[in-house]
């Protein structure tokens, strides 16, 4: 274990706990098993992470909702107000209710108590989530981390508030690491590659006072290269191209961009830093989002590199490094790199003999691809009708997806007699899920969820009405857009719509056709289908089915709630494949942000031996 004062060469700088799991369990061991019984073998956690979608809630016969929901769990539900039950998933103590559940208490919230069986899915979720607090006393380098970081002003340009706080939080976690690591092994990381730069934010903190860091920025879209050059220039990092003109031939028109010009070449320049912290040490535990302070000066380098990430191979990228010819110490870093480029990360520490560590965050799980095929959708008895494009999908299998460890891979649910196939699957929809912040929602975030929901629900019950897509049946494939797809599993992607078109009902469904009827491809069916209804129909529909918008949100909940043990599936799993190779020496998760700011906050580190 890491001493306060640092690591000695040769000792390990990973945190006490190599997972972030709750203290219900004695050793990281135990809690991965349970986690892949309870994902394994749970009929209540599968129906509600991939089993249903809610585009289906309104087109199923008999309801989704009598289908999912015990009847005396409806019974509860019924009684209840949807912000007193989002508690009670999430931030109430179950504790108080003892193991006999509502047999124990007359009534709860001027209501009735939640029945056992409710009680006591709510507890084996929360046992299996991670950890979402950082520092504590994980481990002494974010015991060290103060609860704001600054960055100098211009360092911050075109960052909003949640960005300032993940990049203030992560430069100061990645400085630290990069600190350990020169200590453990005796020899100090040379260059941070910033796997997808986007208009590198991360970088431009890292390669500022008070860090300093050398960054290669690898960008494959030019618009973003572009506009963090942009960036650099205002942050100090690179000044601006001076042009030289003949101003007369300017002036009549005679010169234009490009033609007779003679440009400077951005040249590496002194960073901004911000002066040192003067902030009160008692005021550790607080949550901010970090400052901006006015910058001075500093000395790192950015390169970028344009290099398309199709795998962990970053030979062409390495080669572009000046002096590749010398061994490089690369440490690759992600700030919420979207799907596969996670796995593409840590792939790179095995596949590139310089990079010695990895510390990826990541994002966007319903972009991970699936490496178990046939990818599974949605259980059997709840699926919508085939649809030949999906199957084809589902027949696809990635080498590069979910899941990544052989542990994974293998994982065999003996307790279901009529389970023959190893492996855990998550689809889709519970990967789309898990990217849900739950815990976030307050009543007007809720309510305005709950809305758009029960809006889109609803115009696909019109649509089924209508003819434009089909009934559910049990034998189909379907829920594989992250925007959604059909009962029929035909893909109906809406999109945004403007404030306005959620104001009601009728705003809405006339929002959606105007864009549906004007797509070039199918526009002339949604005329066809569509065109004729009017505003008195649309307004019956909602009057018809207002009373089960609480069922929808109820479901909602409780989808997003059980989600978080996906999140923590899928980190699991990106640990455990590290663990699994043997050229790594040490590998862990924590949080580095506050949730409330950034949910996706948990990094997993990988350090080669």
């Amino acid at each position: 274990m890491a001493a306060d004062n640092g690591a000695n060469k040769g000792e390990t700088i990973a945190p006490e706990k190599l997972l972030p799991f709750c203290e219900d369990f004695t050793s990281t061991e135990e809690y991965v098993d349970s986690l892949l019984d309870f994902v394994g073998t749970d009929e209540m956690l599968r129906t509600l992470c991939g089993g249903v979608h809610i585009l289906d809630f309104f087109t199923s016969e008999p309801s989704l909702y009598s289908k999912i929901m015990p009847q005396d769990w409806r019974d509860f539900f019924a009684q209840h107000d949807v912000m007193n039950l989002l508690d009670l998933f999430m931030r109430d103590n179950l504790d108080e209710f003892s193991q006999s559940g509502s047999d124990s208490a007359t009534s709860w919230k001027n209501g009735p108590s939640p029945p056992q069986a409710l009680l006591d899915y709510l507890r084996i979720v929360r046992r299996h989530l991670l950890t979402r607090i950082p520092g504590g006393s994980q481990c002494s380098r974010n015991r060290a981390m103060k609860p704001t970081q600054k960055l100098a002003r211009h360092v911050a340009v075109g960052m909003n508030v949640k960005k300032v706080h993940e990049v203030g939080l992560f430069a100061s976690y990645l400085d630290r690491l990069t600190n350990d690591f020169a200590e453990s092994k005796g020899e100090p990381i040379s260059h941070l590659v910033d796997f997808g730069s986007g208009q590198n934010y991360l970088g431009r903190a890292l390669a500022s006072e008070p860090y300093n860091k050398n960054i290669v920025a690898i960008e494959s879209k030019q618009a973003n290269a572009e506009r963090a050059r942009d960036f650099d220039v205002m942050a100090r990092l690179a000044v601006k191209d001076k042009v030289l003109r003949n101003k007369k031939a300017w002036r009549e028109g005679k010169e234009g961009p490009g033609t007779g010009v003679l440009s400077k070449p951005v040249v590496p320049v002194n960073l901004p830093t911000p002066p040192e912290s003067s902030a009160d040490e008692s005021s550790e535990g607080t949550k901010e989002a970090p400052e901006v302070e006015t910058p001075t000066t500093g000395t790192g380098k950015i390169q970028y590199v344009d290099h398309r990430i199709q795998d962990g191979n970053l030979g062409d990228v390495i080669e572009r490094i000046p002096g590749s010819s010398e061994n490089k110490n690369l440490m690759v870093m992600s700030l919420h790199s979207c799907g596969n480029l996670v796995h593409h990360g840590l792939r790179s520490l095995i596949l590139n003999n310089d990079v010695k560590a990895v510390a990826m965050v990541g994002c966007c799980y319903n972009l991970v691809t699936e490496r178990l095929g046939p990818a599974t959708y949605k259980l059997p008895e709840l699926r919508p009708q085939a649809h030949p494009r999906l199957e084809r999908l589902g027949r696809a299998c990635d080498p590069n997806g979910f899941p990544m460890s052989v542990r994974l891979c293998n994982y065999y649910n003996d307790k279901d007699p009529n389970n023959s196939e190893k492996g855990v699957r998550l689809n889709i929809t519970s990967r789309m899920m898990a990217v849900q912040a739950p815990s976030n929602w307050g009543p007007d975030d809720s309510e305005n969820f709950f809305t758009r929901h029960f809006y889109r629900a609803l115009l696909q019950r019109i649509f089924l009405d209508r003819g434009v897509v089909g009934p559910p049946t049990p034998d189909c494939v379907g829920g594989t857009s992250p925007a959604g797809h059909s009962s029929g599993g035909t893909p109906i992607v809406i999109g945004s719509l403007r404030k306005g078109c959620y104001e009601n009902f009728v705003s809405y469904v006339r929002g959606a056709l105007a864009k549906l009827t004007a797509d070039p491809e199918r526009g002339d069916l949604f005329t066809d289908k569509m065109g004729d209804i009017t505003d008195e129909e649309i307004n019956q529909y909602y009057e018809e089915y207002k009373p089960r918008k609480k069922e929808l949100s109820v479901i909602w909940s409780l989808m997003a709630f059980s989600a978080g043990v996906i999140e923590a599936t899928i980190v699991v799993d990106r640990w455990l494949w590290l663990k699994e190779q043997n050229e790594v020496q040490e590998a862990w998760v924590e949080p580095v942000f506050d949730y409330k700011l950034s949910p996706r906050n948990l990094v997993v580190v990988g350090l080669k031996k």
